[in-house]
């Protein structure tokens, strides 16, 4: 390949703006392949309330990324990055172009950036050692063991942070670089893609939760709370990330009776406004992005 960054598509927005219509038509139309930048469509069995598109709606084309781990399985940024700049690679090496379609931002910029994460433990051993040792010494004790390595980040971390405290110390611990040094080289490094970015939005945020809403409507008619039991019934653990996601955790619970299928229908609404908001923020900055912000619905 080309020393020059391989050009790529990106059509994203916040939920229910039909990202999924344009980037296969965009694929289909202009000889592409999707790959796709959700965070939930990657695993099995999380159909309905993903949106995962139809065999129809994918017009054909090639989509990647979608099924491919199961209910119960962690599924990282990071390797997503590793197996989707692979799969990126292989398309253009084809003479096709990668339409990365999706709203999960931190996906899609770790991939374009080309963003590694290096010093990741993938096993997961020193992670589980690391947990451990926060339960039983306590959030000051471990940022003053993260003080030694990386003081900077130290200093940014509250006690109670004990995702990103972890996370941080397992980066140092597993790599010869601290994660302030890792941010600033990734931030200097020039970005792997050279992306045409598409933002889809509605110029009135009403419209955009009008759709929100009738989207969960016809969700919880095409059998959610159904797709919800199978995947309870399945033995799946209710804690893994996949039954976290808006619109599973909120149908399981109404399943177990902690609350009625109504409420938890109204809960998925305000849920999803709420993140479709953390995207709109997200894609703000995007400045040189082409933006298409749809009136009454989309129309392509």
């Amino acid at each position: 390949m080309s020393d020059k960054p391989g050009k790529v598509i990106v059509v994203t927005g916040p939920t229910a703006t039909g990202k999924t219509g344009l980037g296969a038509m965009i694929a289909r139309d202009f000889g592409g392949e999707v790959i796709s930048a959700d965070s939930m469509q990657i695993y099995r069995g999380l159909n309905i309330g993903t949106a995962k598109p139809s065999e129809e709606e994918k017009m054909g084309v090639p989509h990647h990324f979608m099924d491919c781990v199961d209910v119960g399985e962690s599924y990282s940024v990071a390797r997503f990055v590793q197996e989707a700049s692979a799969c990126a690679d292989d398309i253009l090496a084809r003479g096709k172009i990668p339409v990365i379609v999706g709203g999960t931002g931190l996906y899609i910029d770790s991939l374009i950036s080309g963003r590694d994460f290096a010093g990741r433990e993938e096993d997961g051993v020193l992670r589980a050692q690391l947990e451990r040792q926060y339960e039983e010494t306590g959030g000051e004790e471990m940022i003053a063991i993260l003080r030694h390595y990386d003081p900077e980040r130290a200093e940014k971390l509250h006690p109670n942070d004990k995702k990103r405290i972890i996370r941080t110390l397992e980066a140092c611990l597993a790599s010869d670089e601290t994660m302030t040094e890792h941010d600033v080289r990734t931030r200097l490094a020039p970005p792997r893609y050279d992306a045409a970015t598409i933002v889809l939005s509605y110029k009135n945020r009403a419209v955009l939760y009008r759709h929100i809403e009738e989207r969960v409507d016809r969700m919880m008619a095409a059998g959610l709370a159904e797709e919800v039991r199978g995947i309870i019934d399945s033995g799946a653990d209710m804690k893994c990330t996949a039954m976290q996601a808006i619109g599973y955790k909120e149908t399981a619970a109404a399943l177990r009776g902690e609350m009625t299928m109504e409420e938890a229908v109204e809960r998925i609404k305000q849920g999803t406004r709420r993140y479709a908001k953390r995207q709109i923020s997200w894609c703000s900055r995007y400045s040189d992005a082409l933006r298409i912000d749809w009136e009454k619905k989309p129309d392509y």
